[in-house]
């Protein structure tokens, strides 16, 4: 059935602010005192703040076993499966032995499942976090500092005791700070971090990852190096020592990553038709573990291997204070780049599945698993993106899956773990190097940014080539502080419009955008893309004042001049009027003092005439000051065509403040200038389309006085236009200007 075509016609009263309220009702907001709700005590509150911090208890009593059990099983076991070699690779990374990986696998994974309100995120071990764990500890624990003996060789087992505390201690500084921010709802801190600078800063993380494992594949030893710089310096000290290559370290990481991408390959071709991906890296870890063991590739052919891997915990140890003030910007640094990551990962999949993530409640459920990971000797966590997407893909459906992969990875540091000793560690090289393909892959970033987004593309190569050339921490630094100066500058540089009416509507849009958009006779309404505050106020006036077509300035100094002028005229005028009074008087005292003669009557008469006309003559010159003073006085307030000044070709002015979301003291300030301004030249300017909350910060600025009132305040531009005509219509406006919509 055709729908007929109808023709709509709405009809209301113009509305300043003053009726808009009184017709709405309009009453300030009461505010809500959020402390008052923290000190309240009751059952249900308990049990409310129970169930926040602690979302475990909400979700797993409802727990459908028989719909999700299976799939958490198999999910749990394939990420465990993953998470156990990259466990031992990413332990290198943060230059610690590779069984601390396997802690970092396990403590953190179980407080996770406690505390976190993601379902599909893979927490644990994670490239970036372990090589800015890693720079850290190279730079405050070097081989040079560890040199025994006269062939200088490295006293490993107290290095490595010593990065152990730096991480472990780190681990719990990060926490601390997650769970500081956390408690104080200071989730959105990551939303400073925006998509490319976050993709811009793991791109170059990766390069950083890849880097760093050269030395393993080639079976290099490099002296560490930390700070601006310093990958440069060891890509050139990778290419000098090049022909020091061990050829069967090469060729054991040149076979095992061919191995591991022909896996990869195999399981995207199988997806759909393979319950679980193929345990690649898991097969490769073992079978190289079993040639390594049999052909003792590390006596007979000087292969590096792992190396001994205690079985069983160990026991927790306290944080050393001391290291605090040493690790206290590089804490900071890790604990927001870990959250930015785990959110943004948690944000994707919980838009998927249908469900909300917390991101105040993730910040304590990251800042607890990395705490108390740290007092069990684990280095700082994250989520990594492939496990996430394998524990989703496998049908995980809850955090039960990572606690099953935390309890296989338990079984594996308890009696598995020391299978692992002969295991290369060109290997795990080769395990890290394949799975960064994800992040080397963001280099596509470019491509599109460029065609759709420069700015966003800007952010993305400063955050880049800051961070391979500065590292990690001050490369973090410097990206936020350029994203937000980025920010300011765009804000500093609003798109500027002066507005016409689309025909036959009461639409008003950018004259220079839409060519059927007409100005208003006399009226000139004007427009921000973006909120007026300190920075850009003034450059705000000073466009209104060029896109009226009227040199405001120019003319209001000719104004003041010519009043000035006649303001000279004036006292000239009033000084003139005293000298002749004085003249006055003093010719009325010498007429009564002349006066003499002998006849009473005859003095009399004489005295009396004299005082008439003393007084005549007075008067008479005190009407002609008094009509001086008043066609000063009337000269004085005229207006421009009386001062023979040129008269804008608009009587009334439109500030479209529809942008503009808050108000500081220098908007107010601005504001009441250019009402100031413009009616000097005779233009009465008016306000439109502001928000609530914007209306309520104007009144508590004192915006609103005698001058400027409410009046002046209206709901629409199209109001603000009306109200306009109309009030120029019925005042002193001549017809030209005055027009009807």
């Amino acid at each position: 059935m055709e729908l007929r075509r109808r023709d709509y016609r709405v009809e209301r009263p113009l509305l300043n602010q003053e009726q808009l309220e009184e017709l709405g009702n309009r009453s300030l907001a009461t505010g809500t005192w959020q402390w008052r709700n923290w000190f309240r005590c009751s059952r249900a509150r308990a049990k409310a703040l129970l169930l926040q911090y602690l979302p475990v208890l909400a979700w797993l009593p409802q727990y459908p076993v028989r719909d999700w059990l299976l799939g958490d099983l198999l999910s749990g076991l394939s990420v465990a499966i993953m998470q156990l070699p990259q466990g031992l690779a990413y332990a290198l990374l943060a230059g610690l032995p590779p069984v601390f990986g396997l802690y970092s696998s396990f403590y953190p994974v179980f407080i996770y499942f406690l505390f976190g309100t993601s379902r599909h995120i893979s927490v644990g071990t994670f490239a970036v976090m372990s090589v800015m764990v890693g720079s850290v500890t190279e730079s405050l624990a070097p081989d040079e500092d560890f040199l025994q003996g006269l062939n200088s060789t490295v006293d490993v087992t107290s290095r490595d005791a010593h990065r152990v505390q730096l991480a472990s201690t780190l681990s719990v500084l990060v926490g601390l700070f997650q769970v500081g921010l956390g408690l104080v709802h200071f989730g959105f801190v990551v939303t400073y971090l925006s998509e490319p600078l976050v993709r811009g800063y793991t791109t170059a993380a990766s390069v950083q990852v890849f880097v760093s494992q050269l030395k393993y594949v080639f079976g290099l030893h490099l002296s560490s190096r930390s700070g601006p710089l310093s990958l440069i310096y060891t890509v050139l000290e990778v290419c000098w020592n090049l022909p020091k290559t061990v050829l069967n370290t090469l060729v054991t990481a040149v076979v095992a990553g061919l191995v591991l991408v022909l896996v990869k390959l195999l399981n995207g071709k199988l997806q759909k038709h393979l319950p679980m991906p193929i345990p690649g890296e898991l097969l490769t870890l073992i079978g190289a573990t079993g040639i390594s063991y049999g052909m003792k590739l590390n006596a007979n052919f000087g292969v590096e291997v792992v190396g001994r891997i205690p079985a069983g915990l160990v026991p927790p140890v306290a944080p050393n204070p001391q290291l605090f003030a040493k690790l206290v910007g590089n804490a900071f640094a890790i604990a927001v780049v870990g959250f930015a990551i785990a959110i943004s990962l948690g944000k994707i999949f919980a838009l998927r599945h249908g469900y909300r993530v917390d991101s105040s409640q993730e910040l304590v459920a990251l800042g607890l698993s990395n705490f108390i990971g740290g007092i069990f000797q684990c280095f700082p966590v994250s989520c990594s993106m492939s496990r996430s997407l394998v524990q989703e893909g496998t049908g995980g459906n809850t955090q039960v899956a990572g606690a099953i992969s935390s309890l296989f990875i338990l079984i594996i540091i308890i009696k598995l773990g020391e299978l692992f000793q002969d295991l290369p560690k060109a290997v795990l090289a080769a395990v890290i190097i394949v799975n960064l393909k994800g992040m080397l892959k963001q280099f596509a970033d470019i491509r599109s940014l460029w065609k759709t987004n420069r700015v966003d593309l800007l952010i993305w190569l400063v955050t880049f080539v800051a961070t391979v050339l500065l590292n990690l921490d001050l490369g973090l630094a410097v990206a936020v502080a350029f994203a937000l100066l980025l920010v300011v500058v765009r804000t500093q540089l609003p798109h500027y419009s002066v507005l016409g009416q689309v025909p036959d509507t009461d639409i008003y849009r950018d004259v220079a955008e839409y060519s059927d958009a007409r100005e208003v006779p006399g009226v000139k309404v004007f427009r921000s893309s973006a909120t007026m505050f300190f920075a850009n106020a003034e450059l705000y006036s000073d466009t209104l004042k060029q896109r009226c077509g009227v040199d405001v300035d120019h003319l209001i100094s000719q104004k003041k001049k010519l009043l000035r002028q006649q303001e000279l005229k004036l006292k000239r005028l009033q000084k003139d009027s005293k000298l002749v009074k004085k003249a006055a008087a003093s010719k009325g005292a010498s007429i009564s003092i002349n006066v003499n003669t002998d006849v009473a009557v005859i003095e009399s008469n004489d005295v009396e005439g004299s005082k008439v006309k003393q007084v005549s003559a007075e008067n008479e010159l005190e009407d002609i000051a008094a009509g001086d003073q008043d066609d000063a006085k009337a000269t004085a307030v005229s207006s421009l065509k009386a001062l023979g000044l040129p008269q804008p070709d608009f009587h009334s002015l439109i500030l479209d403040l529809g942008a503009l979301s808050f108000v500081d003291t220098v908007c107010l300030k601005s504001l009441k200038n250019i009402f100031r301004d413009f009616r000097e030249i005779e233009v009465e300017v008016y306000l439109a389309a502001c928000h609530s909350p914007v209306i309520t910060q104007l009144e508590a600025g004192h915006f609103f006085d005698a001058s400027i009132t409410k009046q002046h305040l209206f709901a629409s531009v199209h109001d603000a236009v009306i109200f306009a005509l109309q009030h120029a219509r019925s005042g002193s406006v001549g017809p030209a200007l005055v027009t009807k919509l």
